[in-house]
This record gives C-alpha cells, structure tokens and sequence, in this order.
C-alpha cells in the first residue's frame, strides 16, 4: 500500500491534509487491507515494472456510530481522522457476523476514504471513468443506509459530486441540502461531506431517476443463500480464473475442495432456486451440465451482486417466512 498511499501524500490538495505524510495512512490501509470492511483498487497505465499507478479508491463499512460521528460539528477531514483512529485502534470496525447480520437486516454505512488520482492524470477523463465504474462494481448489491463520498479537492469536483445525486451536509441543521447559494471553491477549502441517504433517494424522482449514487441504493435480498466459502469461490471466477486449476491458486485451497465447492452450489442452485435462474437464462434447463451451467450462474450472479455479498441466511429465511412485503419492509429500514 505504500505506493497508493504516496499517491494522495504527494497530491497538492488532499496531501495537505494529511500533512504531506503517507506514513500515518500507508500504516492504516495496511492493518485493513484484509478486513471485510475495507475496499481498496488501484489504478495502472502500463503493464510489468513500467507501469505509473495513476489512482487509487479506498472505501470503508462503517457502522451508525461511525457516520454520526463525522457528521457532527466541528467537522474534520475524514481521511486522515480515520487513518488516525485506525492506527490508534480506537475505530470501530464491522467484521464478521455483524456485518452480515447489519446487511441481512437494518442496513450498512459507505465510507469514501479517498478517491484520489495522480494529479498529471486528473484531466483524463478514462481515469475518473474507471474509479466510477469499480466503485459501482465493488459496492452494488449491499444494504446501505447512507453513503458519504469523499471530500472534495476543489469547487468543480464537489459541484460534479453533487449533480452525480449527492448532497451537502449542513452540519447546524443537521441535515443534507443542495449547494443553493453557496460557492462551491469555499465550502471545498474546507472541511465537509457529502453524501446521500436511502431514505432521501427513495423520495426523489425526475431528472434524479438514474443517477449512479442513487443506483447504489437499488437493493433485493438474495435468494440463493451462498455461504461464505461458495461465495469466495464464485468471486474468484467472477474475476477471471475460469479453470479449477486457477481457482485453487488464486484461493490456496486444493483442487479437490474446488470440485467440492462447485457441487455444493450447482446443488444449492438446481433446487429451491432453479426457477430464478431458468428464467434469467431464457431458454432451456438449469440442469446444464459443465461450462454452460456455469456461465449462466455466472451471468446471472452478475446482475445480481446481493447473492455474493455477506449476509446471514437464518435472517433472509426468517423475513422470507413472513411474506415478500416484510422481506422489502426490512430492506428500507
């Protein structure tokens, strides 16, 4: 982490923030790098030991205490506090059952760390494009209850963030509002937030219908029910390694607990679940064998990123018992 880290400590404005040090947040992306909370990408133009790291997205799960403590004057500069908190180990972190049970049930918070792009690159528009399209990849299919994007370096961006469907934070009122009247280039020179709630994005309509923020509120419960290891393997296929050979490298698990694992969810799926994805394949049976019935999974796991997003099943089960309505009552909780 300690290139992605130089990248926003060497960044003009977002650098400043932090001091002009990478230390403090290299030291705290590295203690989270494998925790479920955390999401990091970075970015690279080039291949081999050529290539310039030109980007790099970091987003953190958070619960409701997480969220009210930034939002509550005087605000801070999220970043480094959060990098500070880490450090210390005095942050909060949902891992583990209760983040599946707070997905399953009640709902999630989306921290923006950073989103930060080397400044030689920030003109081009392919490198804002591809931080957009993998934060919207890696963050589809959770329950979230509220998102905060990341501070904004200058008034452009923060005027961009908030036509995408974002809004300001007025800390006094204690709530989101537009930018009516405000200069955009002050507000960015200091601490605030933005962000979004599904209770306000449930409320809008109009020319917001179709913003990417707000379509990262669009949320069904699963219904396959994937446990945690059937889901690590179907990731790991998601993103390319399509042979058994390659899934037991990438994974560190043996061929033969692969084999397992794919068993288990072609019996998981060609059961209980079958009419869901023999609809979605449009023709023919489920019960395909071999690449076939694995492309369609696939394919539908695609357009459905929920199934492999941490859940507990016992929860999904329970509000299912009571019936559909409950089921989407406890998804807008």
């Amino acid at each position: 982490m300690r290139e992605a880290a130089q990248i926003v400590a060497m960044h003009p404005v977002i650098g400043a923030r932090y001091g002009g040090s990478g230390r403090v947040l290299e030291a705290a992306w590295s203690r989270l790098l494998s925790d479920d909370p955390m999401s990091a990408t970075v970015f690279e133009e080039g291949e081999g030991p050529g290539a310039t790291l030109c980007a790099v997205g970091v987003s953190l799960i958070v619960d409701d205490d997480v969220v009210q403590w930034l939002k509550t004057p005087p605000l801070g500069w999220i970043g480094p506090e959060l990098a500070r908190c880490v450090v210390l180990g005095v942050l909060p972190l949902l891992t583990g059952k209760r983040l599946r049970e707070l997905n399953s049930r009640g709902g999630l918070n989306l921290v923006v760390w950073e989103g930060c792009i080397r400044p030689e690159f920030e003109e081009r528009g392919e490198a804002h494009r591809a931080l957009i399209t993998s934060f919207i990849a890696q963050h589809r299919g959770f329950l979230w209850k509220e998102i905060i994007g990341s501070q904004a370096a200058n008034g452009a961006r923060l005027e961009w963030t908030i036509r995408s469907g974002a809004l300001l934070w007025n800390p006094t009122a204690a709530q989101y509002t537009d930018l009516s009247g405000l200069d955009p280039e002050e507000i960015a020179r200091k601490p605030h937030i933005i962000g979004l709630t599904r209770s306000i994005e449930a409320t809008r309509g109009g020319s917001w219908v179709g913003s990417w923020i707000g379509s990262l509120f669009d949320y069904c419960a699963p219904r396959l029910g994937f446990g945690g290891a059937e889901q690590r393997l179907l990731l790991a296929a998601l993103r390319g390694e399509s042979t058994d050979e390659e899934l037991s490298d990438a994974l560190g698990v043996t061929l033969a607990t692969v084999k397992k694992t794919w068993l288990s969810i072609y019996d998981r799926t060609t059961n209980g679940a079958a009419p869901i994805l023999r609809c979605y394949s449009g023709e023919g049976p489920f019960g395909a064998r071999g690449r076939e019935k694995r492309r369609r999974l696939l394919a539908y796991l695609r357009e459905h990123p929920q199934e492999l997003r941490p859940h507990l099943p016992k929860l999904l089960c329970a509000a299912s018992r009571l019936g559909s309505s409950a089921l989407e009552g406890s998804a807008l909780e």
